[in-house]
């Protein structure tokens, strides 16, 4: 279930990042899901392989290059889906950056919350 609402939340913040970028448009709600998903296993999949595969530049520029890696692949998952569309590399670059804040935001204000506990470490024993 709770897979199920993360994968609307994503798509609701696509479909915002629609609306605050001129450079990004989203067909409609089904191509959001669509590309929430895809967006979503292209980073399960292919996102650790590249930052692997790019650790020496990630390294050199104290992790910033982590913020390409993340504009190119949005870009990636906007030129193969239909009716999902990114501009250009800027586009995905800062697209990438609203979107992970906006879910982000999404997902902390309507996901239910895992309690924190927080335990003193105790002399007694």
């Amino acid at each position: 279930m709770r897979l199920l609402l993360v994968w609307i939340i994503n798509a609701v913040s696509l479909l915002a990042v629609a609306r605050l970028m001129p450079s990004i448009s989203v067909a409609s709600f089904t191509t959001a899901l669509a590309a929430a998903l895809v967006l979503g296993l292209v980073n399960t999949l292919i996102r650790p392989l590249l930052v692997f595969l790019t650790l020496p530049v990630t390294l050199l520029s104290l992790g910033l290059f982590i913020f390409v890696i993340n504009g190119l692949l949005f870009w990636f998952v906007g030129s193969f889906i239909n009716g999902f569309v990114v501009a250009g590399f800027s586009a995905g670059f800062f697209g990438a950056m609203v979107y992970s804040v906006v879910s982000w935001l999404l997902s902390w204000l309507l996901l239910p919350g895992r309690s924190v506990r927080i335990e003193r470490w105790n002399d007694n024993g």
